[in-house]
């Protein structure tokens, strides 16, 4: 055995001796010499040939004895554990310990003395890493010459330590089996800790993800969480191929998201930005229906009921390992059932679309000068509700969706004059009372076609936004329009929008009943009827749009 005793090490003399006082650091090697303790080692979990280059395993050593530092980095100078080496962090008191494990918190195993500036002050040690800080992670193995100080049983049962030596029974052997357990478990924590995280990410990504309804958006999201999931990813693409809901691996693929350094990259065929070898791990990952693992990429497929099969290509990440495989299964099956809700919300969105656009033919039947105007109030009522979400206002009122749903809504602010008179809607003259009276009733026609028609339709839709803005688009800021004679903000804001829009519109184009205006005395009009006829923030915001070439041209 060879026992270093600290007043033999201060005066520099090393000497072999078979007893040592309770504070001292003791290894006694197995083997004869140093060339037999690596072949004497366990093999596999562990050993102490070359380092390798890979990210080490820090290990702490706290201890107030210098030479106790100096020989556990003797013999644990060349450890390695699976592939990684080791990084010594050294703290020579509690304090120092404490602060020490705050800087380096991915610190995997900790050798703690127990008697230091005060007799317990490893204990101490282990208070404020396991409840201060609340560091489950790290592996806590004490190590004390004076167990009469910290009985064994003791200490175990109230302290959450994973080790307990007493230094004089401490040989190079013991020391390298307790090291490797200790970092076999902390990995299997960290495993744990990182599929717990994963699924979180999960969790919260796939909650996110069934909360879009817009395919362009999904997509975009289903790129972002993925690069949440798997770190240090550098770029990726999300694509589909061939016809949708075809299995045909030999067609083009269809780039539909990008990340950096790909982001010029959707409606570009896929073979123009990849390498052929990555080509091939994409048509094998379509073709077989699976993920594909590479070195340096990987290839994720997602194949829904509903939809198209589609894949990712990730690029630039660190090689994956099991938990990253097994989190990525998991995140594929979730996604692959938001595929198929985004698809199946699109369906019925294109059916309320096509609703919506037939019952705006209906006013294109009816004049076919109104239909043109109701495309250009598309436009406008689109761009308005834009303008004013970036300002802020109405925030309450108008958000992404309301921004989505107000143009196509629009068309329908005069539906109801399908059931007005022909000869009333054409009269190149001027209405008398009795036919204003009759054109007084269109709001409240086409507000209850339309609420018939939403009730089929759960929650806010095109149709029953529709039915809001062709009710209230000739009511009045100060109170003064039809049908209701709402005043305000009690006017909804897509009737106020509308309002907008619409005169402007009728003003800039030639009716049976008057000559076009024009741009510059329809923009005085609004301004004077600013806060009469229309709200201003709104005529605030569309002037701005006109003054900054962004309502368009008024011909379109």
């Amino acid at each position: 055995m060879i026992c270093t005793d600290r007043d033999d090490m201060a005066g520099g003399d090393v000497a072999g001796n078979d007893m040592c006082d309770d504070d001292e650091l003791l290894f006694a090697g197995e083997a004869e010499d140093d060339d037999d303790l690596d072949g004497g080692l366990p093999s596999g979990a562990g050993s102490f040939r070359g380092a390798a280059k890979a990210r080490p395993w820090k290990i702490m050593i706290v201890d107030d004895d210098r030479e106790v530092h100096a020989v556990t980095k003797v013999v644990l100078s060349d450890f390695v554990f699976d592939g990684r080496p080791v990084e010594f962090v050294n703290a020579y008191s509690a304090v120092e310990a404490c602060k020490a494990i705050a800087d380096h918190l991915d610190t995997a195993v900790v050798l703690l003395d127990v008697v230091m500036e005060t007799d317990d002050a490893g204990l101490r040690c282990v208070e404020f890493i396991r409840k201060t800080m609340g560091n489950k992670q790290v592996r806590i193995i004490l190590r004390t010459g004076q167990p009469g100080q910290a009985p064994e049983r003791q200490v175990i049962v109230d302290y959450d330590i994973n080790d307990y030596k007493a230094k004089s029974e401490l040989t190079a052997q013991k020391l390298f089996t307790s090291v490797v357990a200790a970092l076999r478990s902390y990995q299997h924590i960290m495993s744990i800790d990182l599929s717990r995280r994963g699924l979180e990410k999960i969790i919260e990504g796939s909650a996110s993800l069934f909360e879009q309804r817009s395919m362009s958006q999904f997509v975009e999201g289903v790129l972002m969480q993925l690069h949440s999931l798997i770190q240090g990813a550098t770029g990726s693409l999300l694509c589909t191929v061939g016809a949708e809901g075809s299995d045909d691996a030999g067609g083009e693929f269809r780039v539909l998201a990008s990340s950096q350094p790909f982001s010029a990259a959707p409606g570009r065929p896929l073979d123009a930005i990849l390498p052929p070898d990555a080509m091939e791990d994409i048509r094998r990952a379509f073709r077989e229906g699976r993920n594909v693992y590479c070195a340096d990429h990987s290839v994720v497929v997602f194949r829904s009921r509903n939809h198209s099969v589609s894949v990712v290509y990730l690029e630039g990440h660190a090689p994956l390992g099991e938990v990253d495989h097994g989190l990525l299964e998991i995140f594929c099956s979730k996604v692959a059932i938001a595929f198929d809700n985004v698809y199946l919300y699109e369906q019925v969105l294109n059916s309320q679309k096509a609703t919506v656009y037939a019952l705006g033919k209906l006013a294109e039947f009816k004049d076919e000068i109104t239909g043109q105007h109701v495309r250009r109030i598309e436009r406008l009522t689109a761009a308005i509700a834009g303008e004013l979400k970036d300002r802020g206002q109405f925030a309450d009122e108008i958000d992404d969706r309301f921004v989505d749903q107000i143009g196509l809504a629009s068309i329908l602010h005069d539906v109801g004059k399908v059931g007005l008179p022909d000869s009333i809607l054409n009269k190149p003259a001027r209405l008398t009372d009795e036919e204003m009276d009759v054109i007084r009733q269109h709001p409240r026609i086409g507000a209850n076609v339309l609420r018939e028609v939403a009730k089929m339709v759960p929650g806010r839709s095109y149709l029953s936004l529709g039915a809001e803005v062709a009710e209230t688009h000739h009511e009045k800021f100060d109170g003064t329009g039809y049908p209701a004679g709402l005043k305000g903000n009690d006017i909804p804001i897509g009737g106020r929008i509308t309002a907008v829009a619409d005169v402007y519109d009728a003003l800039m184009h030639k009716r049976p009943y008057k000559d076009a205006w024009h741009a510059a005395e329809t923009i005085e009009h609004l301004k004077s009827e600013s806060g009469k006829h229309f709200d201003p923030q709104v005529v605030d915001a569309f002037l701005s749009l006109i003054e900054r070439g962004l309502a368009g041209d008024p011909d379109d």
